[in-house]
């Protein structure tokens, strides 16, 4: 996650406070100046950072922390609100036009994943919210830009309004909005041009397309790992055009996340999506309470519930649950709900979105060896029909043939069929063993 190093150095400090029977005025100040650096090492604005530290100060040294029965616990609250207030409050929704279609205007500097990230927002209103974009490639400058967007159109199965490269984009964005009307598109989603810096030019031509087709929504698409400069572009943008909000990109990525913090504090545009990685289906609407919880180890248990609802089939999984009750699961339901688990994103970030994960010594350097599920799911593939419902089957010739077809040692193939029968008790287990008396189990890719 982006805030990796921010989310380490404030968890520590809010560990030393957090038990305390009595906080002084010297603690909080003491306490405040740690928070200062640890902001500041994150890249957030310096003026930012002033204004925080200045809020979270004076409510602390306040009468409802001073005779409070926690007062630690107090702090580490206040903390957490002001961290929230500062990304925004409350989640910011997208934009509903009165009458469809909603225009959504994306822009941005080049090299910031605007293209990827209109073809994600489509996926998103077209997964989530069963709506019916139009993707409009109004980006007439950039080699291939149009044909990018061909193509996720084509992957996404959503239509792309395109009139090749010699054509005004202005006059592409305003015919675009005709198509959609006739075509009863929900929202129509223009990938602008973009440029390797702010000209004079780019923002001509956008303003004239805003006067064009009055967007709904003017999206700025910022590269978080552009730290502080992500902050100076937006403020360009937002004082040239009125952006109405911000989707950042690679929030996943090894950055030390300082804009998140600053853009909504900086611009007032809320930030109201967030990359987290390369995949179509990797944007999240931006949920600033949320994202404090992440930032001070608190979990998200919520997005986590979320990104389950929507990987996970629901008929499937009542069918799992008698499998478990009859002791019928079989190593193919195991490769099945192991797709499943996969879909919802990196293992290591899931675990890290559980409350008290941070507390788990160990845990913030856990890393979930993705190839290592690959060979599991290789030596599952390799068996028979007859051997994954009847793995008591496999004898030591048939455990190298399975070695041999997956890649790997009859090792692994062991190891693999031990804790698949331990996983089976467990299960059996947990059907029938009074709370409190349950059995742990390794993951095989643990």
């Amino acid at each position: 996650m982006a805030f990796e190093g921010l989310s380490e150095r404030l968890q520590q400090v809010m560990s030393r406070i957090r038990g305390k029977g009595k906080v002084t005025e010297a603690d909080v100040k003491e306490m405040m100046r740690e928070v200062r650096l640890a902001l500041l090492e994150a890249d957030v604005n310096f003026k930012v950072v002033k204004d925080f530290i200045k809020q979270v100060s004076e409510r602390a040294v306040g009468q409802e922390v001073m005779k409070s029965l926690t007062p630690g616990q107090q702090v580490i609250k206040i903390v957490k609100e002001e961290l929230t207030a500062l990304m925004g409050g409350e989640q910011s929704q997208i934009a509903v036009a009165k009458k469809p279609p909603t225009v959504v205007m994306m822009v941005g500097l080049q090299g910031a994943g605007k293209t990827t990230t209109t073809g994600k927002l489509a996926n998103w209103l077209r997964k989530r919210h069963n709506r019916k974009p139009l993707l409009v490639a109004a980006d007439v400058y950039r080699p291939a830009a149009i044909k990018q967007l061909e193509t996720l159109g084509k992957q996404l199965s959503v239509p792309v309004f395109s009139l090749g490269e010699h054509e005004n984009p202005v006059e592409i964005a305003k015919r675009a909005l005709e198509q959609a009307k006739a075509e009863h598109c929900d929202y129509v989603l223009i990938d602008t041009a973009g440029r390797l810096h702010i000209d004079e030019g780019l923002m001509d031509e956008l303003r004239q397309m805003k006067e064009a087709v009055k967007p709904d929504e003017i999206f700025l698409v910022v590269d978080a790992m552009t730290g502080q400069d992500a902050v100076n572009v937006a403020q360009s943008f937002h004082e040239q055009l009125g952006i109405t909000g911000v989707i950042l990109t690679k929030l996943d990525g090894d950055t030390r996340g300082g804009a998140a913090l600053s853009i909504r504090a900086v611009t007032g545009a809320p930030i109201k999506f967030a990359g987290m990685g390369e995949k179509l289906d990797a944007l999240e609407p931006f949920h600033p309470e949320r994202m404090a919880s992440r930032i001070l180890g608190m979990g998200d248990v919520l997005t986590l519930i979320e990104k389950a609802q929507a990987a996970v089939d629901e008929e499937k999984a009542k069918e799992l649950e008698q499998k478990m009750r009859t002791a019928t699961f079989t190593l193919d339901d195991f490769l099945d709900q192991l797709g499943q688990v996969r879909k919802l994103g990196p293992l290591d970030e899931l675990i890290k979105m559980l409350p008290g994960a941070n507390k788990i010594k160990g845990l913030a350097n856990i890393q979930v060896d993705e190839k290592q599920i690959a060979r599991v799911e290789a030596i599952i593939r390799s068996m028979t029909k007859e051997e994954k419902m009847h793995p008591e089957i496999i004898n030591g010739s048939r455990k190298k043939r399975i070695a041999k077809g997956s890649g790997t040692t009859v090792q692994e193939v062991n190891r693999l069929l031990k804790q698949f029968d331990e996983m089976k008790k467990m299960m059996k287990m947990m059907t029938n063993v009074p709370k409190g008396k349950k059995k742990g189990f390794r993951f095989p890719f643990m």
